[in-house]
């Protein structure tokens, strides 16, 4: 649609930006950094990171992938993750039925995206990225012809309830959390945003994404792990609501 483009053109570098922030934050949420202060320093110098060497995508490339100061290596992540915002954007505007839709869709993808990120890097599901991910859930379940706001609220209800009561299930038989309430709030955003009747589906696609990633890493450290195999499970099921909206075009 070309009276779309600029609107495209600018999701897609918006998601080279964003790519970088919810790296930055799942960097910092193992150590309990705050993602709004102070400004990001080379973690091996301690160099102040200037605003010339935090242009997303570019600045990685122009500088080679090291510090400016002290020449230590930048993880590759970061620049993956720039470049991953950017390809969600692409996807979002590919699959986009309006203007409105593609934006909530970009947003919904960056989201899901950012909550991969950081229960990957510690275990945790932020309320600043669950909550924004159940309110773009609702406005999702708005812009669609075929949905409202109640089976929005329905399919939040649905996904919310199930895993506190596996929470709670988990933790009376086995007198331990298996289940963090980051999940619940988790499976309330999915359910806003794809219905209540997506939630299996999505929870299929997740425990055979984590069955599978289980079994390539065994396969590579030639071995099975001894005891409770911790799982990041939220990254499973985010991943698995990002691939069950894009189901269109796959």
């Amino acid at each position: 649609m070309p009276a779309t483009a600029p609107l495209a053109f600018f999701l897609i570098l918006t998601g080279a930006a964003m790519g970088s922030f919810l790296a930055a934050w799942a960097d910092r949420l193992p150590r309990d950094e705050s993602i709004v202060g102070p400004r990001s320093r080379c973690r091996s110098c301690g160099v102040r990171i200037g605003a010339g060497d935090m242009v997303p995508v570019l600045s990685w490339l122009w500088l080679g992938g090291k510090c400016r100061s002290c020449g230590v290596h930048i993880p590759k992540r970061v620049f993956y993750t720039e470049v991953a915002g950017m390809a969600l954007a692409v996807l979002a505007v590919w699959v986009a039925q309006s203007p409105l839709h593609m934006v909530l869709g970009a947003l919904w993808l960056w989201l899901l995206m950012g909550l991969v990120l950081c229960d990957l890097a510690a275990f945790r599901l932020p309320d600043g990225l669950t909550g924004p991910l159940f309110l773009t859930g609702l406005l999702m379940a708005w812009e669609d012809p075929g949905r409202d706001l109640w089976g929005a609220l329905v399919g939040a209800a649905t996904g919310a309830g199930a895993f506190l009561a596996l929470r709670i299930g988990y933790r009376m038989l086995r007198g331990r959390e298996g289940l963090g309430l980051g999940d619940v709030k988790l499976m309330a955003g999915i359910g806003a945003g794809l219905g209540a009747m997506a939630l299996p589906i999505v929870t299929l696609v997740a425990a055979v994404l984590a069955m599978g990633m289980a079994g390539v890493m065994a396969l590579w450290r030639g071995a099975r792990p001894e005891g409770d195999l911790a799982i990041a499970f939220g990254a499973y099921l985010a991943a698995a609501a990002g691939l069950v909206w894009l189901w269109p075009l796959i």
